[in-house]
């Protein structure tokens, strides 16, 4: 992440208690090397945290990197701010304090999971509240050929996305859904029963636009 970010542009500082460790970085990198404590803010202040757009805590620490991400936004004021969280339970609750968590192990399983059950599948993101979610349903072959507006007046979605051959593309109401469409759509979490029945279905017969 630290050299992908430094070959866009970025300048880049990474933090780390191990010296030994910033040899993954390779000899190309130009950014800081701060041994220290991810949350310690005499170490964060020595890596830059006052002059910097972003921090991610990236330790294989859970509590480290939640510690971390709070000091971050918190004292130094830090608004894109990131912790990886390797438990999905407290990735839930951190993401609900208000800081966006990556729980690493879980995300891939549930992308296969994605490919493996459709329906029913954990959601890709919630609004803190838990209220509403995005998530990638299942939908009938029975779509295909109708249009994002139909779908949408039928099953009170709102689509917020397709991924087609691979590449996610922003559809409008016109959009027409072709084979092989994924539909990732915002619904409230306590439709999602309903909706995914409707879309599983099919459209209603001699309904739509």
């Amino acid at each position: 992440m630290a050299q992908t970010l430094e070959e866009q542009g970025h300048t880049v500082a990474v933090i780390d208690q191990d010296p030994t460790a910033f040899r993954r970085l390779g000899s190309s990198f130009g950014g800081r090397r701060v041994t220290g404590v991810g949350f310690d803010q005499d170490t964060l202040r020595e890596a830059g945290i006052e002059e910097a757009g972003a921090f991610a805590a990236v330790s294989s620490g859970d509590n480290s990197n939640i510690i971390a991400a709070r000091v971050a936004r918190e004292m130094f004021g830090i608004e894109n701010v990131a912790a990886r969280i390797y438990d999905p339970r407290r990735a839930e609750v951190y993401q609900r304090l208000g800081i966006p968590t990556v729980a690493t192990v879980r995300w891939t399983a549930d992308q296969m999971l994605r490919r493996l059950l459709p329906s029913g599948a954990e959601p890709l993101w919630r609004d803190p509240t838990g209220g509403v979610q995005l998530a990638e349903v299942y939908t009938s072959p029975a779509w295909v050929g109708h249009k994002i507006s139909r779908l949408q007046d039928e099953t009170g979605v709102r689509v917020a996305f397709l991924t087609r051959l691979g590449e996610a593309i922003l559809p409008s109401s016109q959009t027409v859904l072709q084979e092989g469409d994924l539909v990732h759509v915002m619904m409230r979490t306590d439709e999602v029963d309903r909706v995914e029945a409707a879309l599983a279905k099919g459209p209603e017969e001699g309904g739509g636009h």
